[in-house]
């Protein structure tokens, strides 16, 4: 099996963090790298629209912008990316909170609710549509890869570490494992620096502290 990342998964992770934070110089450089390393260009442009769930659509607006701006100046320089394949069309008789609904059970492996979506029943319905309905449901990426998005987005936003920890849990139901994480962790140290590393490990190591007790 399989206890590493891939070198496209290694690079979706600068890729999301800096899309995430707004740091545009590095998040050029990064889809650079990511272009050199594979992924493709609409593999890329998935990871960014992702992000403003997470980061807002400021964030991702720009990141978008940031990544034309790539993409054509490499076309002028004559390197030719690949366009990477499209979404499948969603079924037309199902909606989008009913699959979002399944897809959200799917990914986290249980009903989720609670009583912050019993006080604002309009987030919980927005989740389900719009981004486990709507977005997770786009086949370009997969699952796997859109949870290392969006941890990697969350680890890059000052106070989100709930969601952060959260969304560990579901990595790990998603294809991620332990060896992946800590991995992840060590990727995250290179790019964003100790104290966004140190943090993201504190909330992982929190992670297998309450699987090892269950």
């Amino acid at each position: 099996m399989q206890d590493q990342l891939v070198t496209t998964e290694k690079a979706i992770i600068p890729i999301a963090a800096f899309a995430a934070n707004g740091d545009m110089k590095n998040l050029q450089v990064s889809l650079v790298k990511g272009l050199d390393a594979g992924l493709t260009i609409n593999e890329i442009k998935e990871i960014l629209v992702q992000m403003y769930a997470y980061a807002g659509f400021p964030r991702s607006l720009n990141a978008l912008g940031v990544f034309m701006g790539v993409v054509k100046e490499r076309q002028e320089k004559g390197i030719l990316d690949a366009e990477g394949k499209v979404s499948t069309p969603v079924s037309q008789d199902t909606d989008s909170l009913t699959y979002g609904a399944e897809n959200q059970t799917k990914l986290v492996g249980q009903v989720v609710s609670g009583p912050l979506f019993e006080f604002a029943p309009e987030i919980d319905r927005y989740l389900k549509a719009h981004l486990f309905g709507d977005i997770f449901e786009r086949d370009v990426l997969t699952w796997k890869q859109r949870e290392l998005a969006t941890i990697a987005g969350l680890v890059n936003i000052s106070g989100v570490n709930s969601q952060l920890q959260s969304h560990y849990f579901i990595s790990l139901n998603n294809g991620l494992t332990p060896a992946m994480l800590n991995e992840f962790v060590s990727i995250l140290s290179q790019h964003c620096g100790e104290e966004i590393s140190s943090n993201a490990q504190q909330v992982l190591s929190n992670v297998f502290a309450i699987i090892k007790e269950l």
